[in-house]
């Protein structure tokens, strides 16, 4: 199947998505700012530069979009059919760069906690929040 927009409207279009501040990230925080917690965003010394950073808690949050992050068994993270070989390497290397960062954080002994985009933007939103606020108690 071929893409029903031309290369420059493509290019624009994923141009415009961003990388911060996304509806899903905002949400979380919010979130979490009501609930009481306090974070820092996208620290750039950690490696990754995490989205929320609650230091009190020697936690960190990434919240992954389905299509970038190559979320499987996921309809939001259908590949496109132009450019294919382009946009498979692209995933596959954004979820190699994960794992790596993943495994740096643990290893300087973070706690990684991941929210997949699906999840905050599905019906089970609170119950997923009320889940995120639990895993943190504990490691008061």
């Amino acid at each position: 199947m071929a893409d029903n927009r031309t290369k420059e409207q493509r290019s624009y279009n994923m141009s415009q998505i961003r990388s911060k501040d996304t509806k899903p990230e905002i949400l979380v925080r919010k979130f979490l700012f009501s609930n009481g917690f306090r974070y820092r965003l996208h620290v750039q010394t950690l490696p990754g530069k995490p989205d929320i950073v609650l230091p009190k808690y020697k936690t960190i949050i990434f919240i992954h979009g389905c299509f970038w992050h190559g979320h499987r068994n996921c309809r939001n993270a259908k590949t496109p059919q132009s450019n294919r070989d382009f946009w498979l390497n692209k995933i596959l290397t954004n979820a190699e760069r994960d794992k790596k960062n993943t495994t740096l954080l643990r290893r300087l002994g973070w706690k990684i906690l991941v929210l997949w985009e699906c999840q905050l933007m599905s019906l089970k939103v609170n119950a997923i929040l009320s889940n995120l606020v639990k895993k943190l108690e504990p490691s008061i």
